[in-house]
């Protein structure tokens, strides 16, 4: 089977464009089988493809397929610890993090930190969800009742984070989340509100380096600044677009054109 690359439109395999027009739009089947024939061809054929999924985006890039996002940024999805890790490898400035693994490594976790410290359920959990602010032993063992590996973080009370979101290899916005009243979180989705103020520009710098040292090319990258030092909190590939819509952007057709044009 012949297939006339130029005149197809792109191909994706996830929901992120479905309903555009202009994206051929496979969807998710983790049965390759399941796909036609014409379809495996597509997938098979073609030289890039959006959008693979958790599931295709490696086995894509070891048959040595092209896909946006690269499954570098797929490796890191909701995974604070690896996170964590390549930070610390590439010398990212991080707030000062530690994973316990198990009873033993957990009852050590004063041996390192003092309240008030930070826990989060260190993977899959995004929007602000399981995130604590741990000021006495009563919320300590309250944590502990997550049935994962207790990733702990230093608090730095600063009230308000900065959010850049990278596509490709562009800064598509930045902005200040400052947290809800009464709440220490500055996610959207926990009342946090949107601030579009002169973001500093190390903040931009330290972001876009951080993407691309990490090789993430579709990422929210949450950073606090403290006097005048900047750290990375974390990496989002599953962030929200509620900055866009407060922006005046639409982020559907932000993302097509960047699409159709081949910048990503």
């Amino acid at each position: 089977m012949v297939i006339d690359r130029t005149s197809l439109p792109p191909i994706a395999l996830g929901a992120r464009l479905i309903k555009s027009p202009n994206i051929k739009t496979l969807g998710l089947k983790p049965n390759f089988s399941d796909y036609s024939s014409y379809e495996q061809k597509l997938i098979l054929t073609s030289k890039k493809i959006y959008f693979p999924t958790a599931f295709y985006a490696e086995m894509l890039n070891i048959i040595g397929k092209k896909t946006f996002p690269n499954f570098h940024t797929y490796k890191f999805v909701q995974d604070k610890i690896r996170q964590t890790a390549i930070f610390k490898m590439l010398d990212i400035p991080h707030p000062r993090t530690r994973t316990f693994y198990g009873r033993k490594q957990k009852i050590k976790i004063l041996n390192y930190f003092n309240f008030p410290f930070i826990g989060k359920k260190p993977r899959g959990s995004s929007q602000g969800r399981d995130v604590f602010l741990i000021k006495n032993i009563k919320d300590l063992k309250k944590y502990l009742l997550i049935d994962q590996p207790a990733y702990i973080q230093e608090y730095i009370p600063v009230g308000k984070d900065i959010r850049v979101v990278i596509i490709g290899d562009k800064i598509r916005i930045a902005y200040f989340r400052e947290a809800g009243i009464n709440d220490f979180r500055t996610n959207i989705s926990q009342g946090g509100k949107i601030k579009f103020a002169d973001i500093p520009k190390p903040a931009l710098d330290l972001a876009l380096n951080t993407a691309k040292r990490c090789g993430w090319d579709d990422v929210g990258i949450d950073i606090i600044q403290k006097k005048n030092k900047f750290f990375i909190i974390e990496a989002n590939m599953k962030y929200g677009t509620k900055g866009f819509k407060k922006a005046g952007i639409d982020y559907k057709n932000l993302l097509e054109n960047l699409v159709l044009s081949k910048e990503i």
